[in-house]
């Protein structure tokens, strides 16, 4: 009966039943709370706790080194040239063959003289005669019995016949294709009995005695070369050797936006060819800089490739790297100072602004 009697109670006034309800979840939420103020003091708590990450640095310190560029190019020769005929006439000899190698003045090939000889006594002839002439008119003007316009037509007169001998005597020896200086007959546009006219192609003529390496410089680095400074020059089979810069083009090109540069290197025996594949190593200013090996680089929270270093002894500073050349054991680093701590062991379990706990590594500094 007392439990219907409260049912009967409850259900007339049935604010009261959300009345509890309110207070109940007034209480519970209370709770919450009070929990969650203690919850931030306990984690604070047990932060401050933590201990300073353990990473061991080795000191490094700057050394001066060339910064260097490497350059890719071809081989050409030190001279080329291409023979021409200097009188038409029919090819009577040919004195080498493709590829013979030919001494300065060694004649290549012969023309037909035709009657040039004949040309030639016909003139030293008629120059006897205007030197007669000359010197017969010489002597009369000087014994007043010619006048000025007589003896100057004789004078006239023997210059001719004096061309006339050298012109003749040019003809006879053009019949003559003679090599400009020592090198290699690359190629031979002619055969034997080939009519030829002046100015048609005979022969090309290289010189191998030097080699010339071709090659573009950026913009960045044309301004750290000058003429003659050392080059190391490696070819496709792996031949290395040394060289110097002849030529610097102080012009770019405007369809590359470089400036060609020309290598000088000796070919003494001629075994290196034109046309081969090289590389250039190139020294430029020097740079203060230190050497690390690949496992000392690390990467930040964007990606970018460095090296974290310690500042205040215990606060971790991230550099990016400045990179002055690499080498099979290492790559040299500039951007960091004269004196540096890098850190070698933990650096991928800190960041950048991170305090930790650094000892001296038991290693020796690598580029010492």
């Amino acid at each position: 009966m007392a439990k219907s009697s409260i049912f009967r109670f409850l259900s007339v006034r049935p604010y009261l039943i959300s009345l509890a309800l309110v207070l109940v979840l007034g209480v519970w939420l209370a709770m919450g709370v009070s929990n969650s103020q203690e919850i931030p003091s306990q984690k604070s708590s047990q932060t401050s706790e933590i201990p300073l990450a353990k990473v061991a640095f080795t000191s490094f310190s700057a050394e001066s080194v060339h910064k260097s560029i490497d350059l890719y190019g071809r081989t050409a020769p030190d001279r080329q040239a291409q023979l021409g005929a200097e009188i038409a006439g029919k090819i009577v000899a040919l004195q080498v063959k493709k590829g013979d190698s030919v001494k300065r003045n060694q004649v290549i090939a012969s023309i037909d003289k035709g009657d040039l000889a004949i040309q030639l006594q016909r003139a030293l002839a008629m120059l006897k005669v205007r030197e007669k002439e000359f010197n017969a008119a010489q002597s009369l003007k000087s014994k007043g019995l010619q006048g000025e316009v007589a003896f100057a037509n004789a004078q006239a007169m023997l210059v001719e016949a004096k061309a006339m001998v050298s012109n003749a005597r040019l003809a006879l020896r053009n019949t003559d294709v003679k090599a400009p200086f020592s090198g290699v007959v690359d190629h031979l546009f002619i055969e034997l009995g080939d009519f030829v006219g002046v100015g048609d192609p005979v022969a090309t003529l290289i010189d191998l005695q030097q080699i010339v390496i071709e090659a573009d410089v950026s913009e960045r680095h044309i301004q750290d070369l000058k003429l003659n400074q050392p080059a190391t020059v490696r070819f496709i089979n792996g031949q290395e050797t040394q060289g110097k810069v002849r030529y610097i083009a102080r012009v770019s090109s405007t369809a590359t936006n470089t400036f060609p540069i020309e290598v000088e290197v000796a070919n003494p025996q001629q075994l290196i060819p034109a046309g081969v594949s090289t590389e250039v190593e190139l020294n430029l200013k020097d740079q203060l800089a230190v050497k690390v090996t690949p496992a000392m680089l690390a990467l930040d929270e964007s990606g970018n490739l460095g090296v974290k270093t310690l500042v205040e002894q215990d606060k971790v500073r991230f550099v990016p790297i400045q990179l002055v050349k690499a080498e099979q054991d290492g790559v040299w680093l500039t951007g960091l100072g004269e004196q540096v701590d890098i850190i070698t062991t933990g650096q991928g379990f800190v960041r950048d602004g991170d305090r930790v706990k650094a000892v001296m590594a038991d290693e020796q500094p690598a580029n010492q």
